[in-house]
């Protein structure tokens, strides 16, 4: 159903602007989540009549925030498992699982694809027995089928369902983007050694090659210039670490490195991903239980 805002932007057929307004194209309309609404409009820019699409970027534009449903746990009964609803298997405090939220979101599927959060300290038995049999999460339930690992999942999403493209038309931001998702284990698995170990050197070299990675395009503030797939990949991983290395063991993981310090500040700005996204406190907890440091 149409809301009221959606009616009366609908309704109007001509936009007068001052002579001297300066129009700003938003090209990147992917970064929004849907209901998305563009205007074709015309604009005088000095003497040459042009038409551009942008994007209202007002709260009706990102539609209402969504409701989040309750986390389940051993005692929780199941949903109506392979009935054919399309469900993602999360939980809230899981980087992985969060990469596959964010595509969901991304592509403005809020309405196809239900969330089913879990407790991952006490997970249900049936989604073991009856979802996946590895017990992790992310997992999507699809077509009578289920879908599993995440950097998988975010692909999927992307072919499998409407809504904007995540991926580049450009083949050689194409090729670069695979070999960013391919590295993004190797650089969690640097900066997480680097906590274990409570050494910033692996730590320091993984956060380089990020600042180098986000040098390469010059057409935009993200790794391949646009907002895609591998923004997606890293920031789950990059909003835990900066954070905690920060905290924790005093490094400031921005200092010296204006391109990781911009990318930060403009994913900030991501309806999308803002949804998503942890509390800090939450996030030094569950790390410091990860690797049984003290609180």
């Amino acid at each position: 159903m149409m809301s009221d805002s959606h009616r009366l932007l609908s309704s109007l057929t001509t936009i007068s602007f001052p002579i001297n307004l300066i129009v700003v194209k938003i090209p990147n309309t992917k970064l929004f989540s849907t209901p998305q609404l563009h205007l074709q409009i015309q604009a005088n820019c000095f003497g040459r009549r042009k038409t551009i699409t942008t994007l209202v970027l007002a709260a009706m534009a990102t539609g209402v925030q969504e409701v989040l449903p309750p986390t389940l746990s051993s005692t929780s009964d199941p949903p109506p498992i392979f009935d054919g609803k399309t469900r993602l298997y999360i939980a809230y405090i899981c980087p992985y699982a969060q990469r596959v939220w964010i595509t969901r979101n991304c592509k403005g599927l809020q309405e196809n694809i239900e969330l089913i959060p879990l407790d991952l300290q006490d997970r249900p038995a049936w989604y073991k027995e009856k979802v996946l049999s590895s017990n992790k999460v992310p997992a999507l339930e699809h077509n009578n089928q289920v879908v599993a690992e995440s950097l998988d999942l975010i692909k999927y999403l992307d072919t499998h369902f409407e809504g904007p493209s995540l991926s580049p038309d450009d083949p050689a931001k194409r090729e670069y983007a695979e070999e960013l998702l391919s590295h993004s284990d190797s650089f969690n698995k640097s900066v997480f050694t680097s906590i274990k170990l409570g050494d910033l050197k692996e730590a320091v070299s993984a956060f380089d090659y990020i600042e180098t990675a986000l040098s390469k395009f010059e057409d935009g503030p993200f790794f391949l210039g646009q907002f895609s797939l591998v923004d997606i990949a890293y920031v789950p991983f990059i909003e835990r670490f900066q954070p905690f290395l920060l905290e924790v063991m005093k490094y400031n993981i921005t200092e010296s490195r204006p391109k990781l310090k911009a990318w930060i500040e403009e994913m900030g700005k991501i309806e999308s991903y803002k949804q998503t996204r942890s509390d800090p406190k939450e996030i030094i907890a569950s790390i410091k239980r990860r690797f049984s440091l003290p609180n």
